[in-house]
């Protein structure tokens, strides 16, 4: 059985990534699961709202820079 070659598979339908391929993306998952998590007892909402959101979205922007890096190429399907 031969290694995938992405971490990411590209969506069926639509523009974006899916279910990771490999355990390398699962981990990226998770490592953003727990940056999210740990995002609300360093940046409580209620009292640090714009850091909060500022964790969060560069967060995302991590995440999404991982997956366009090491995922397979989007194309509208």
């Amino acid at each position: 059985m031969s290694k995938p070659k992405y971490w990411f598979a590209a969506k069926e339908q639509g523009l974006g990534w899916g279910l990771p391929l490999s355990w390398h993306g699962w981990l990226v998952y998770a490592a953003a699961a727990a940056l999210f998590v740990s995002g609300f007892f360093i940046f409580p909402p209620a009292t640090n709202y714009l850091p909060f959101l500022i964790f969060n979205w560069s967060v995302v922007l991590l995440l999404l820079l991982v997956c366009w890096i090491k995922g397979e190429p989007l194309r509208l399907r």
